[in-house]
């Protein structure tokens, strides 16, 4: 069938005219074909067939261009399948994908819209010379990568320390490279290593914790745009697990306290608080306020008492429970003494008063009718000291001054009265011998 095909083809081609000496072949059929050994004016090709790589979707271009073609003509063929597609001006195949467009008798190109994986393969371009020549080209058809849902593990939930087996499966073309990693970033904990990312189809986890409870991806590419990714979460299910950061507590009364708790549990354990006696804390009351607060698998819980008074010393326990299991934790609360205040006081004396009398000197020259003596210490009470106490306040009596710092040389009342008559009586007698002089 092929072979009569080409020869179809010859046979609608006219010879061209005779420019030299020719010869007459005849087929095995009986069919003759004349052939022209002035190879200079023969067609030739003036460029490769090239090959050609599409996307499947897009759309493909082969392109011959052939020199002297003159009355020759052109043909397309898809090699593997040995289907004429088109002869010159037109297309003979079926497949409406398929079209031709050529330009000044020199340029023949061969379009297929809309590519699909079945139109890989080499297509010829050939010129019904005698013998036949032709040129070759590939076209490769590309396939993005797409994951096989069917085949693919879609979300599981195990049980803590069995084995588990993720599988990813990918198609295209080429084949897709497939690999593993978590969708927050983290290590995987594989075969005792932590690696951030696991080759192949399959991820195989022995043992399995809840440290591996995570969102992972299975990402499939083949160097063909776009990469594709799918999400399989794994959950991990265990019994509740607690730890309590500090098992006594003191408090003293009147005093707010905080007592914590931290659990692990998945599927997520309902948390509470009872007394010692067993009775379930409410929160939202003035006196306790329960907080619980959730990350991922783990969770924070608080009580915290306010104004604690004698009858809330005791054992709090913390109380978790899920579907797989329960447990406790006991806090003892204590009660310590409470702080004491030291207050200290110190006295300054307060600023001397001046009592009135007269001097000798006074009348004479007009000096005022108070004298210059101070009181001693002993005429003070206590009633005009100041008072620091110990919160770093100063406290003033109610009836005094401020103390004030005497200047070097003054008087106090450390000085004896005596000491300051004398003083007095040296200027009455300067002052009195000035006066003398002057009459």
């Amino acid at each position: 069938m092929p072979s009569a095909l080409l020869v179809l083809v010859v046979l609608m081609v006219p010879s061209p005219p005779v420019h030299g000496r020719h010869v007459r072949n005849t087929e095995s059929n009986g069919i003759s074909v004349v052939g022209e050994f002035n190879h200079e004016s023969f067609p030739r090709f003036a460029e490769a067939v090239s090959n050609v790589t599409v996307t499947v979707g897009r759309d493909a271009l082969l392109a011959c261009v052939v020199d002297n073609l003159r009355t020759f003509k052109v043909a397309w063929v898809r090699v593997d399948t040995q289907t004429i597609l088109s002869i010159h001006h037109n297309v003979i195949t079926q497949n409406p994908r398929i079209s031709l467009s050529y330009n000044d008798h020199r340029s023949w190109f061969l379009h297929i819209r809309n590519v699909q994986e079945a139109d890989r393969g080499w297509y010829m371009c050939q010129v019904n010379t005698d013998p036949m020549r032709s040129r070759q080209g590939y076209l490769q058809v590309v396939v993005p990568p797409s994951i096989v849902d069917r085949e693919t593990s879609s979300d599981m939930v195990v049980l803590e320390s069995t084995n588990v087996s993720l599988t990813c499966k990918a198609t295209g073309y080429p084949e897709p490279y497939v690999m593993w990693r978590r969708e927050d970033g983290e290590d995987i904990r594989y075969n005792g290593e932590n690696v951030n990312v696991v080759d192949g189809e399959i991820l195989f986890i022995t043992k399995v914790s809840r440290l591996h409870m995570a969102v992972y991806l299975c990402i499939a590419s083949n160097g063909v745009p776009p990469s594709i990714s799918k999400r399989v979460q794994l959950k991990v299910q265990f019994p509740p697990m607690l730890s309590i950061p500090n098992q006594l507590e003191g408090a003293y009364i009147g005093q707010d306290v905080t007592l914590e708790c931290r659990t692990e549990a998945f599927p997520t354990s309902i948390n509470y608080w009872t007394t010692e006696r067993g009775d379930m804390i409410i929160s939202g009351s003035d006196k306790y306020e329960a907080v619980s607060m959730d990350n991922g698998y783990k969770k924070y819980m608080m009580l915290k008492i306010r104004r604690v008074n004698k009858s809330d010393f005791g054992s709090y326990k913390c109380v978790a429970k899920n579907s797989l299991g329960e447990t406790d934790g006991v806090i003892k609360l204590e009660e310590i003494p409470a702080p004491t205040t030291l207050r200290t006081t110190t006295q300054f004396p307060s600023l001397p008063t001046k009592k009135k009398g007269k001097t000798r000197a006074g009348d004479r020259f007009g000096r005022g009718g108070s004298n210059n003596r101070v009181n001693s210490p002993k005429d003070y009470d206590d009633a005009g000291m100041p008072e620091y106490d110990d919160d770093g306040e100063f406290t003033l009596s109610s009836n005094g001054s401020p103390p004030i710092q005497e200047p070097p040389g003054a008087f106090s009342a450390a000085e004896s009265p005596e000491k300051f008559n004398w003083c007095i009586c040296i200027v009455f007698a300067m002052t009195w011998i000035f006066s003398m002089s002057l009459r």
